[in-house]
């Protein structure tokens, strides 16, 4: 199964208007799987760690609370054919053209319990350095609900504003809040293997995982252009894989 199917003129459309769209059920199985077992692999890397330090707390990785677990798949490849897959490619033609980098990948995993809900915010509010907005592929690796914290996006038309906005830092999460109406959003209630697709300059938020399992995501974003700082080369700010050239897949 590929995306190409699956996107129709009203996903374009939505995401003009609305900056996301959301396709159901667009991973085959298989690579749903696969993801499940590459998380499993880093998680059991992560935990040795921290026993060896004898600590329950690596960065912002917490044991048995939250994992965000970033740009690790060139450790293994196993999920290349996922990052760099068909369905993919179609999504990025879809949304941000014919060119297409991949800037960063990760795993964020909500275990049960409280402190695992995230603000309103702009994935670029995160970024100063002046750029084209990119796209979030945000994967949904179990069935995904308001009960065990997905996310929530607040489509263009309601948020009242379309590029990016200076976001300021929450002193008790750490966390950049850009958005502080009253606006709900709209949860992403979606069976595994879906993907939502939204514009960095949306914003969105994710609630408390009020369930007794693991609520397991991956995020990979894709922009038109590498994200370079071009007055401080040194600075890293994204991974800045190649993907598509003239819409096609560089193999």
């Amino acid at each position: 199964m590929t995306a190409t199917s699956q996107i129709a003129d009203r996903h374009r459309e939505q995401f003009r208007a609305e900056g996301f769209f959301v396709l159901e059920n667009v991973m085959p199985p298989s690579h749903v799987e696969l993801m499940r077992d590459e998380l499993q692999h880093y998680m059991v890397q992560i935990h040795a760690g921290m026993d060896r330090l004898g600590q329950d707390k690596i960065g912002i990785n917490h044991r048995n609370k939250r994992y965000f677990i970033m740009n690790r798949h060139e450790e293994t490849g196993r999920l290349r054919p996922v990052l760099f897959s068909d369905y993919m490619a179609d999504i990025c033609r879809a949304t941000i053209g014919e060119n297409a980098w991949l800037l960063n990948e990760q795993y964020v995993i909500k275990c049960p319990g409280p402190g695992t809900k995230f603000s309103w915010h702009q994935d670029s509010g995160y970024v100063a350095l002046p750029h084209r907005p990119w796209i979030t592929c945000w994967f949904a690796l179990d069935d995904m609900s308001e009960a065990n914290g997905t996310i929530y996006i607040l489509p263009f038309s309601r948020a009242g504003v379309r590029q990016r906005v200076e976001h300021q830092k929450d002193p008790e999460s750490n966390d950049m809040v850009g958005y502080t109406g009253n606006d709900p959003g709209d949860p992403v209630i979606c069976p595994a293997g879906s993907i939502a697709v939204f514009s960095s300059v949306v914003f969105h938020r994710s609630g408390t995982n009020t369930t007794t399992a693991n609520r397991r995501a991956f995020t990979a974003e894709y922009s038109s252009e590498p994200l370079i700082d071009k007055t401080n080369p040194g600075q890293k700010w994204a991974e800045n894989w190649p993907f598509l050239r003239d819409g096609c897949v560089i193999r």
